[in-house]
């Protein structure tokens, strides 16, 4: 009889995996258009209504607003919630990266990243970022996203190092500090939406800038 249980549990363990992980989605959808919508401001029982779950279910899940505003963040970034669930590592566009022993086609590869890093999720750290100033979570939130970008930054810089392909008169700490300097929301802005460049425009600019400064020509 215990044997006849056991396939039984572990469908039922699975099917409340699985229900877990899409609430969490839905969560994430919905707090990502009242976000936009909204910004940073929207009660969370309005989240949770249009998410359809109860306001402690989101708190149980994400902890504080601030948790699940920086979750919104992390899913646009990855390009949806669902691919945000598989490791940084594992995303097709970073294995690429990972993977190409070119340092220059290395370098490439990561600036087209960027593009659609910026349009998915600068209307949202847009807004934080010009609101921070006045609130002091707001602020804590916005330090935590920039120490979480140059950590991922920095360790596409390792990884051309480690490679070799790093220039010699250009040390990892200035390298890092070379890449969330070009690759931030500010620059991003000031050409695209500010001079009016396009998409291609701004990667082929950010690939030859990165290409001059992280390896040298």
């Amino acid at each position: 009889m215990p044997n006849e249980v056991k396939p039984h549990r572990r469908y039922e363990s699975r099917r409340r995996r699985e229900q877990a992980a899409q609430t969490r989605r839905d969560i994430l959808a919905a707090a990502g258009k009242l976000f936009r919508d909204r910004g940073y401001g929207v009660p969370m029982p309005a989240i949770a209504s249009e998410a359809g779950v109860a306001v402690e279910t989101m708190y149980r899940i994400f902890g504080s607003k601030s948790a699940l505003f920086r979750a919104v963040v992390e899913a646009l970034l990855a390009g949806g919630p669902t691919r945000a669930e598989v490791p940084v590592e594992e995303r097709p566009a970073i294995r690429a990266i990972i993977d190409e022993p070119d340092p220059r086609r290395m370098v490439a590869l990561y600036a087209a990243t960027q593009p659609g890093i910026h349009r998915r999720a600068g209307p949202l750290l847009s807004a934080l970022r010009d609101a921070k100033a006045s609130d002091r979570e707001l602020g804590r939130l916005w330090d935590e996203l920039e120490a979480w970008r140059y950590e991922g930054q920095g360790r596409f810089v390792a990884q051309l190092a480690e490679r070799g392909g790093l220039r010699a008169d250009r040390s990892l700490d200035e390298a890092k500090d070379v890449v969330w300097t070009l690759c931030s929301l500010a620059v991003h802005d000031l050409l695209v939406l500010e001079r009016g460049w396009t998409a291609e425009r701004y990667e082929a600019w950010l690939a030859a800038a990165l290409t001059h400064e992280l390896v040298g020509d």
